[in-house]
């Protein structure tokens, strides 16, 4: 029996946030332009996914072949263990099953494996899906999920962004390779910058420039903003993807203007100087000057722009700075402490700007 989507008679979770098909396919792909080979002979998995609702699990499934993915592991949280509480009611995939057991439903997770053509209809896909009840509820932190951490090449999935440090944290350990959605405020996070900077870990090869993204909820979930064939979705401001999978986007240079033709055609003034940096303020990614040799503000955005070809990333100007910067890094840039800066933001005329990340041109 196939995996069921997720439908509007069948879901009732009050907090779930379900990423688009077409969202997925359009990120993966970009991975596949770059490396035609970067599923191939891979096991994936896909973590706090909720595989029978999940489009990562369908998605992967339904190319499994294609990719030339050699298993596929997808994992779900008991609904007894989530922080809200929901009216849970098991999908017919579930109860229709032989090893239905109604107290396992709630009280543990379920795993989800694909590996081959079970259906017999020659060829692997969503149909082969097979599943049993995990020994514990799922969480990613058991021993039972790290082990399936452990045997997987790649992780994929939407996590929750209340656990995204640890979740990031998680897979950093074991050094696996990962794309995984998060709130563009992670970027400045302490235990997320210094990745950035040493190119440890990227922005993905889509939609980041943090504007809203639009997820399908369930049908009883209140605040959505629009409704289409019969399908609920909300949007939520922020979210990109984060990755150490190389893609070629981020090899693009960004085409620049002097400091003279941004001055003549755009800003008509000059670049401002923050009070506590000795650097410029650059409020958007498209005034970046080309000849400009100094340290650079810039927006968290522009980290959707960034080639490390081009750029080199020096610090970020945010409320943890002071605190998280090596000390070396404070003396390149000059830093003296502003009553204005809440710990390290950048200051012009006495008010703090949003975050900015610091940069300068290669050499």
């Amino acid at each position: 029996m196939p995996i069921p989507l997720m439908t509007n008679a069948q879901n009732s979770k009050n907090d779930e946030f379900y990423t688009q098909y077409q969202d997925i396919e359009k990120e993966i792909m970009a991975y596949l332009d770059f490396d035609t080979d970067v599923f191939r002979g891979k096991t994936v998995l896909l973590p706090c996914d909720d595989p029978e609702w999940s489009n990562f699990t369908k998605f992967f499934a339904q190319n499994f072949e294609r990719f030339g993915i050699k298993k596929l592991i997808s994992t779900s949280y008991a609904p007894d263990s989530k922080k809200y509480k929901i009216n849970y009611q098991p999908t017919l995939f579930e109860t229709e099953n032989p090893q239905f057991d109604k107290t396992k439903t709630i009280k543990n997770g379920k795993i989800f494996t694909l590996t081959r053509d079970k259906s017999g209809d020659g060829k692997i896909d969503v149909n082969d899906l097979e599943w049993e009840y995990l020994k514990g509820d799922g969480d990613f932190k058991s021993k039972e999920i790290i082990k399936l951490r452990d045997e997987a090449d790649i992780i994929i999935t939407n996590p929750p962004f209340s656990l995204f440090r640890e979740f990031l944290g998680w897979i950093i350990e074991a050094k696996k390779k990962f794309i995984i959605i998060g709130n563009m405020n992670a970027i400045t996070y302490k235990e997320v910058f210094p990745l950035i900077k040493n190119n440890e870990i990227w922005l993905g090869a889509g939609k980041n420039d943090g504007r809203n993204v639009w997820y399908e909820v369930p049908e009883n979930y209140a605040n959505f903003h629009k409704e289409e064939n019969g399908k609920k979705y909300a949007f939520v401001a922020g979210t990109i993807w984060f990755t150490n999978i190389d893609h070629g986007r981020r090899h693009q240079p960004l085409p620049l203007m002097t400091e003279a033709d941004i001055i003549k055609f755009s800003t008509k003034k000059p670049f401002e100087k923050y009070e506590n940096y000795d650097a410029i303020e650059v409020s958007q990614v498209k005034q970046i000057p080309s000849d400009y040799k100094g340290i650079m503000g810039v927006p968290i955005s522009f980290l959707s722009k960034y080639s490390p070809e081009q750029f080199e990333i020096i610090w970020q100007a945010s409320g943890n700075t002071r605190a998280s910067a090596p000390k070396n890094i404070l003396e390149e840039l000059k830093y003296t402490p502003h009553e204005k800066d809440k710990g390290g933001g950048a200051v012009i005329d006495g008010k703090m700007k949003f975050g900015r990340i610091l940069i300068r041109h290669k050499k």
